[in-house]
């Protein structure tokens, strides 16, 4: 980002029509002015500073407001950010529910939020009292749909590695997987292995998989398991609000698994029976903020994409398309609204000012748009 600001932050000269050729026509960009940064705890770091980057970069002061449920690293950003940066420019608070409602009780240039739609609600009606633009990160159940022509090796492995990693608090992580009858079988042993490859035949023993953030989050991912086909896991631990790595066969669409953002790890398996229905279902849900499909048919991918809203997709992996600093980030219609990453972050946060300088000389050619009109002269004439 630092090599590419000259050239971000640089006047775009732009087209000029046949009455203003003579004239300097360009845009400007200026930074909005106070950005509040509202984070999450899923990624407590990167998700409050790396938007934070971008609202620096563009000439913005910031108000971070990280979330009270990575409470850790909300105390750390609140220690070292004012070691090092400008305190009256670069202000963190902390607290839970009162200091955000306080805070958003006040007039900024613009608000980026990351969580739920639910929260993102009241985040987007406190701006419209203060008409504040808002850049809303908000998650939804993301898609990944298996065709039958893949190799389904190579297909689980990287799906068990993005729904599993960080044990499923992913905002983009595949909530759900939906595949023909015929290889869903296949499709859970794969997972199975790939999860023993990964972490062991005991994942509660491994270093690599995590824990469920707190107990509210641990009930409500276990009270997804209940009633539900269990192919692989299905247990936890409270005391150390452990999850295994749950995979569920033949899931029913309209079971309370498929009705929120799972962000856990417990994959549902939903059985299509083609592409055209795998668009269908799809399609009858919120806009999710990723969806990934896995297909060695090229007509494949381009069908879904063409046919689905998402914010982003990954054909044939998962998450990595986020990691691209040039391609946006964002959600559509429930999964949020804007977008920021790499040049799209100093894009977010600065208004592009249209810009025309022109001479107070060589007046005469712009006689004619001057009253009176020579219309409006010949039938004052004619008149008398």
């Amino acid at each position: 980002m630092i090599k590419k600001l000259p050239e971000w932050a640089a006047d775009k000269p732009v087209e000029k029509t046949r009455q203003t050729h003579q004239d300097e026509t360009y845009i400007h960009s200026e930074p909005l002015g106070v950005v509040l940064i509202i984070g999450t705890w899923n990624y407590p770091f990167n998700l409050t500073i790396q938007p934070m980057v971008g609202a620096i970069a563009a000439g913005n002061a910031v108000v971070l407001k990280p979330s009270e449920v990575s409470e850790n690293m909300a105390n750390l950003l609140a220690t070292i950010i004012p070691q090092y940066l400008d305190k009256d420019l670069y202000l963190v608070i902390t607290g839970s529910i009162p200091e955000t409602t306080e805070v958003l009780a006040q007039r900024f240039d613009h608000i980026l939020y990351t969580g739920s739609p639910g929260v993102g609600k009241i985040v987007m009606a406190a701006a419209a009292k203060h008409l504040t633009p808002v850049t809303l990160e908000l998650g939804g159940k993301s898609p990944c749909y298996v065709d039958k022509d893949c190799d389904l090796e190579v297909a689980c492995r990287r799906i068990a590695w993005g729904k599993f990693m960080n044990s499923g608090q992913t905002c983009v992580a595949p909530d759900y997987i939906l595949c023909d009858p015929s290889i869903q079988n296949q499709i859970v042993e794969k997972l199975k292995k790939s999860l023993r490859e990964f972490y062991g035949e005991n994942a509660k023993q491994s270093h690599d998989y995590g824990r469920i953030i707190n107990d509210q989050h641990f009930q409500r991912v276990i009270s997804l398991i209940e009633g539900q086909k269990v192919a692989h896991g299905g247990t936890w631990d409270a005391a150390s609000r452990y999850i295994a790595p749950t995979i569920l066969m033949d899931v029913d669409p309209q079971s309370p698994v498929m009705q929120e953002e799972i962000f856990g790890p417990v994959m549902p398996i939903v059985c299509v029976r083609s592409l055209e229905e795998a668009i269908q279902f799809i399609n009858q849900r919120e806009k999710p903020l990723a969806l990934y499909v896995f297909s060695n048919n090229d007509k494949v991918i381009k069908k879904m994409i063409a046919e689905t809203s998402s914010g982003g997709v990954t054909a044939n992996d998962v998450i990595v398309h986020i990691t691209v600093n040039s391609l946006p980030f964002g959600g559509v219609g429930n999964s949020g609204m804007g977008a920021y990453h790499g040049k799209k972050s100093f894009e977010t946060f600065s208004h592009c000012r249209s810009c025309l300088v022109r001479s107070l000389r060589n007046d005469e050619v712009h006689r004619a748009r001057y009253p009176p009109s020579p219309a409006k002269v010949r039938c004052g004439e004619g008149a008398d």
